[in-house]
């Protein structure tokens, strides 16, 4: 019986071997066109044309930069149709995914997940210059860039400089006055949306966040942060100059002060300067200081 060519699959170079014997995917082969993969990425250093065609195309799009899926509300591009479909929701207020724990709803399931780290108090990863832990990995790249003094990011306007640029985004909003996001009940403005978000739970009087020690309740995550403190003990904002630590950054901020002379507070009534906010006025409310 004569010996017929092994099948040719598309994307493969099969060839026979010393003993004749052909073979493709599950059979021994002497020789298979393989395409390397960006060794960036947790994947195999090699893979099959033919196998990973669809992963390898998902994943060079972040090389080439191809977004071929357009939001038809706002125009901007993606490289994955989910990742537009999860975009969309952001124009139609779609939140399919709830907390269980406080009810508040997400677009993404991901979000839920980092979400419920808040509740849960899963913190995994952390730093290995201080042990501080997080439950996001981008706030502790953000941590690191405080023990390496990188900043790399600056006001143009000011100077002042910031670890990541979404914070210098949010400072400009100082400069500009931009305040994008409003309070439906009220009608105040707020520059950042989170802040909205801690605003809207004076209307509504939610606190989701509770102490595990004494119970009290809380509007905010980092207030709750700044609270769990007084149990522990922690002040993790040491002074350089004197080594007093604060259980707060304000706190430390306003306690440099003293070293560096800086009096930023002017009275309108004898033009008199201070290191703090009020102007010390005797107890009958007379001009005298």
């Amino acid at each position: 019986m004569e010996n017929s060519e092994p099948p040719q699959i598309k994307g493969l170079n099969v060839t026979d071997d010393q003993n004749g014997e052909g073979n493709q995917h599950g059979k021994e082969k002497k020789k298979t066109q393989m395409k390397k993969l960006c060794r960036t990425k947790k994947v195999k250093e090699h893979c099959c044309v033919e196998c990973e065609k669809n992963s390898l195309s998902v994943h060079m799009k972040i090389h080439t930069g191809e977004k071929y899926f357009s939001c038809k509300e706002c125009g901007r591009n993606f490289s994955r149709v989910d990742s537009l479909i999860s975009h969309m929701r952001i124009h139609t207020g779609e939140r399919s995914f709830f907390c269980q724990e406080c009810g508040k709803s997400f677009t993404r399931i991901g979000k839920l997940a980092l979400h419920m780290r808040i509740h849960t108090g899963e913190k995994p990863f952390s730093c290995k210059e201080c042990s501080r832990s997080f439950s996001r990995s981008d706030s502790l790249t953000d941590h690191m860039r405080i023990h390496t003094g990188e900043r790399s990011f600056f006001c143009k306007e000011c100077g002042k400089s910031f670890t990541r640029i979404g914070k210098l985004s949010l400072h400009m909003r100082i400069h500009t006055g931009e305040k994008p996001f409003s309070c439906k009940e009220c009608g105040r403005s707020f520059s950042r949306v989170d802040s909205l978000i801690g605003h809207m739970r004076i209307h509504t009087g939610e606190k989701p966040f509770s102490c595990k020690e004494c119970g009290k309740c809380f509007t905010l995550s980092c207030s709750l942060t700044d609270h769990m403190r007084i149990h522990t003990g922690e002040k993790p904002f040491p002074c350089k100059k004197c080594g007093r630590s604060f259980r707060r950054s304000s706190k430390l901020s306003v306690h440099m002060r003293i070293h560096t002379g800086e009096k930023p507070f002017t009275c309108e009534v004898c033009g008199r300067s201070f290191s703090h906010g009020k102007c010390p006025q005797s107890r009958d409310g007379s001009k005298r200081h």
